[in-house]
């Protein structure tokens, strides 16, 4: 038994579809937040480095000193905005506080290469800054000297401006996420929509209502299942069928062997002679052994109507060792039981029921052969497949009665003991091992039933 699922389909299908579209557009917001702020942080660099360079060009060396030009407006100009100002300083040497609007950090990595801007990032009252250094060289070759230059810049508006760029991104693209799942939504459902058909046909169904399902237009995978349900509605329907023809021939065929039985015993108690009462008992026991034999055919029926267990075997080693388990009866019957034909055939085959095949015909033979004929069992190998025949010298058949040979219940001869099924249960057994039985007469007289095996 297949356990139901805590999730319908449905979900699933939403589960897998929307989850990872979920994924993907939170990934992609994380990653252009960060591509916002890489570029942002490119243009703040671009802008420093002309700051440093043109505060740099302010400071001028006159002799051993320096002459820093570095009027009002400029100031002004630097600190225009309260809230993102910018933070300068000039120190020489490299960190001794010459000018400036604040103490910066140093560079992390000191000593930088004159003329070289190093960019860095640190932290200042609690805010984030860019900076960038600057070292220059001045004075005399015989005392050099080097003047540092740092601008720095905080990031608190550039970071504003990347989640409004973000976001400005992620809206439209959440909206359009949300119209897809919609879709989505609605393809799984007009997807599954012949699902939900079949269920309800399946269960407006009464357990006796086994004809195939129809769905014409339907998805592949949805045909596919269809189809093996109606393949599995048809050996149901076949199974359900060969169960009653079994028990319709079963209390057909047996009701007349019993009324004989019950009338003979009340004969038999009705009897005063021991003699009569033998007599009785006698004709009881006939009418026993043709039942429990019409039982035993009814069965074996029923088993073949079965789909055959087909595996490697040797026909002609199966053929010589039936004919050698009915020789001891045919000796007593007085006729000659022989094999004729191949060494050897492998064949796929159930052994079991090509044995009672067999068996079925080698008894026919025996009961309705007189005495003295002679039954052969042949294998050959044909064109079109495998050849089982068991031929017998007896007086065989009316040319009318050929066509009747295989139906069931049909008995070519009154004698006593025969119920009419075994040649239908090797009709069946060759149709389930794809061939066909065929019957022939024989010149100058004698009968063939043979079976074609592929």
């Amino acid at each position: 038994m297949i356990a139901p699922s805590r999730l319908s389909l449905r979900r699933q299908l939403l589960l897998w579809l929307l989850l990872p579209q979920l994924v993907l557009w939170a990934g992609g917001g994380l990653l252009a937040y960060r591509f916002a702020l890489s570029y942002v942080e490119k243009g703040i660099d671009q802008s420093l480095t002309q700051s440093v360079r043109a505060l740099a060009r302010q400071v001028k060396p006159v002799g051993s000193g320096l002459l820093i030009d570095f009027p009002k407006a400029a100031q002004d100009v630097l600190e225009q905005d309260p809230d993102d100002r910018i933070s300068y300083m000039v120190s020489s040497p490299p960190g001794q506080f010459l000018l400036g609007n604040q103490r910066l950090p140093p560079p992390p990595h000191p000593p930088l290469v004159a003329g070289d801007p190093v960019f860095y990032g640190s932290m200042l009252d609690g805010r984030p800054l860019r900076i960038v250094a600057l070292d220059v060289s001045y004075g005399e070759a015989s005392a050099p000297q080097i003047l540092r230059v740092q601008v720095g810049k905080g990031l608190a508006v550039q970071q504003r401006i990347a989640r409004e760029l973000v976001a400005d991104m992620l809206v439209p693209l959440l909206a359009l996420g949300v119209l897809l799942s919609l879709l989505v939504y609605g393809g799984i459902r007009r997807g599954l929509a012949p699902l939900t058909r079949l269920t309800a046909q399946l269960e407006n169904r009464s357990v006796n209502a086994l004809s195939p399902i129809g769905m014409t237009q339907a998805p592949s995978e949805v045909h596919a299942l269809v189809l093996a349900i109606n393949g599995l509605l048809g050996e149901v329907a076949r199974s359900v069928q060969q169960e009653k023809r079994f028990i319709n021939d079963a209390a057909h065929q047996l009701r007349t062997p019993l009324a004989g039985l019950i009338s003979q015993v009340e004969l038999a108690q009705r009897q005063t002679s021991e003699a009569g009462v033998a007599e009785r008992l006698s004709k009881v026991r006939t009418g026993a052994e043709r039942s429990a034999h019409l039982v035993h055919q009814l069965l074996t029926l029923a088993r073949t109507e079965t789909q055959a267990r087909r595996e490697p075997l040797d026909l002609a080693t199966l053929a010589r060792e039936v004919a050698r388990e009915w020789t001891p009866r045919a000796l007593a019957a007085g006729m000659d039981l022989g094999y004729e034909g191949e060494d050897h055939l492998t064949i796929q085959g159930d052994a079991l029921q090509l044995r009672e095949a067999l068996s079925n015909l080698i008894d026919n033979a025996l009961r309705y052969t007189p005495r003295g004929s002679s039954i052969t069992l042949r294998v050959s190998q044909g064109s079109d497949g495998a050849h089982l025949a068991v031929d017998d010298n007896g007086p065989g058949l009316n040319p009318d009665d050929m066509a009747h040979v295989f139906q069931r219940f049909w008995r070519g001869s009154q004698q006593p003991g025969g119920c009419g099924l075994g040649l239908a249960i090797v009709q069946e057994i060759a149709r389930r091992h794809g061939g066909e039985a065929t019957v022939t007469q024989l010149q100058p007289q004698g009968l063939r039933i043979r079976l074609r095996l592929v």
